[in-house]
C-alpha cells in the first residue's frame, strides 16, 4: 500500500483511534466494537506491554478493512520494528528525522508529533504528508484555524483533548482528521465488557467529522 493510499484511509472517515494500556485479550474486541461504529484507522501506542504483538494479531486479523498503525514512536529502530510486523503508519508525539527517513525507506506514512508553525514547516519540508498537531486540547479549534491560514497546503491532525464537543470544530477549522483515545476507547466500557459503547462513540465522532465538513 502506497503512502498516499493510506493517507486517503485516514482522510476518509476523519478519525484515528488511539489504543493505549489496552490489554492483549480485549484488542480484538475493541477493535471488532471501532470497526463497526465506521473507524478504519487504529493506532496501538508503544508503551502498550505487547505492543508489536497487537499491531501483527490486528494486521493479521482485519488486513485491508482496517488501516493499523503503531503511535509514541520515538526512534528509527522501533519504527522498523513496527513496520516489519506489519503497521501502516508511525506516530510520534515529536518530530524525529531519522523516524521520517526510515519510514520512507520503507515506503510507510510517519505522522510527526509538532506544535509550533516552525515544527509544521520543518515536518512538511522532510516530507511527512499529514502532521499530529498535540497536544491540541491546551490550544483548542481556533489554534487549528490560525495555523491554516499561513500553512493551508499542510493537512493536520490534533491529538490530544479531542472529544465529541470539539470535534467537529476542529474539522471546521482545518483539521483533515482527528486522533482520539480515550474519550473514543472508553477504558471503563472496555473493562465492564460494554463494547457496544464504544461501537456507539465511533459513530458519534464519525457522524462530528461529517458535520464539521459541511
Amino acid at each position: 500500500m502506497r503512502i498516499d493510499e493510506q493517507m486517503q484511509l485516514i482522510r476518509e472517515t476523519g478519525i484515528v483511534a488511539i489504543v493505549r494500556g489496552t490489554e492483549i485479550d480485549s484488542l480484538m474486541k475493541v477493535a471488532e466494537s471501532l470497526h463497526a461504529g465506521g473507524v478504519r484507522s487504529i493506532e496501538v501506542t508503544l508503551n502498550t506491554p505487547g505492543a508489536i504483538d497487537m499491531i501483527s494479531k490486528l494486521v493479521q486479523e482485519f488486513g485491508d478493512e482496517m488501516l493499523v498503525g503503531a503511535g509514541t514512536v520515538l526512534d528509527p529502530e522501533t519504527a522498523r520494528a513496527v513496520i516489519l510486523s506489519g503497521a501502516k503508519f508511525v506516530l510520534g508525539p515529536t518530530l524525529s528525522l531519522e523516524v521520517s527517513k526510515l519510514c520512507k525507506r520503507y515506503n510507510t506514512l510517519y505522522v510527526p508529533g509538532v506544535f509550533t508553525p516552525t515544527e509544521i514547516l520543518a515536518a512538511w519540508e522532510m516530507g511527512s504528508q499529514v502532521v499530529k498537531i498535540f497536544p491540541a486540547g491546551s490550544v483548542g479549534p481556533r489554534y487549528i484555524k490560525e495555523l491554516c491560514g499561513p500553512l493551508p497546503q499542510i493537512d493536520m491532525m490534533p491529538v490530544g483533548g479531542v472529544n465529541l464537543d470539539n470535534a467537529a470544530e476542529f474539522i471546521k477549522a482545518g483539521a483533515v482528521a482527528l486522533g482520539v483515545g480515550g474519550e473514543l476507547v472508553d477504558k471503563k466500557a472496555v473493562e465492564l465488557g460494554h463494547y457496544e459503547v464504544l461501537t456507539e462513540k465511533a459513530r458519534r465522532f464519525i457522524e462530528a467529522v461529517q458535520e464539521g465538513r459541511k
